[in-house]
């Protein structure tokens, strides 16, 4: 993102604008974009890290696709854990559900809703976490922020949102277009803050 976009971005918020994204700027978009105080705060500290680890800060449509996708998946970051049982996950052998129990234990967690056994292990071995034995600790928003941007990463959605493309960028989320309006508006007020 550029100086001015940061700057735009930091008086929408209500921040200094100094034009530097940092833990501040990045705490009042979250809370902003409806997360609480103390979900706000840890988010950005995280998110500080981790979006510039894995590029998404390096410009503004990476940075708008992924906080669009994540304020559609998390209910404007209310949610760090998905609302439904995971009961409709049971037996789903593409998410690696393959024992009785798994679709309730491996259901969406994090602001990206990750879902089903097989990403739980894959992202655990990936950043050297026992998720699969642990998968509560993705509702932690620290950690899901983190697994959040590994996700995007390995999925290839910084390519895809250097296109513009939120129709590929939620089928690579979602699987399919589930609440595509919803992150095309957040997408569009996004847009309208940089």
């Amino acid at each position: 993102m550029n100086i001015a976009q940061i700057k735009k971005l930091q008086t929408i918020v209500g921040v200094h604008a100094d034009g530097i994204i940092g833990r501040g700027t990045l705490s009042a978009l979250f809370r902003k974009l409806g997360a609480s105080n103390a979900r706000a705060e840890e988010l950005a500290l995280a998110a500080n890290v981790h979006m510039r680890t894995y590029g998404i800060l390096d410009n503004s449509l990476r940075f708008i696709h992924f906080m669009a996708q994540l304020t559609h998946e998390s209910g404007n970051f209310r949610y760090m854990e998905e609302i439904a049982s995971g009961k409709a996950y049971e037996g789903r052998k593409d998410l690696g559900n393959i024992y009785a129990g798994d679709g309730v234990r491996f259901k969406g967690r994090g602001p990206i809703q990750l879902t089903g056994r097989a990403n739980y292990r894959r992202y655990g071995q990936q950043l050297g976490i026992d998720l699969e034995n642990n998968p509560e600790i993705v509702a932690l928003p620290s950690m899901g922020l983190m697994v959040a941007c590994k996700f995007w990463s390995d999925n290839g959605l910084n390519v895809l949102a250097d296109k513009d493309d939120v129709v590929a960028v939620t089928r690579r989320i979602n699987g399919g277009t589930n609440g595509l309006e919803d992150r095309k508006k957040h997408l569009a007020l996004l847009r309208s803050w940089v």
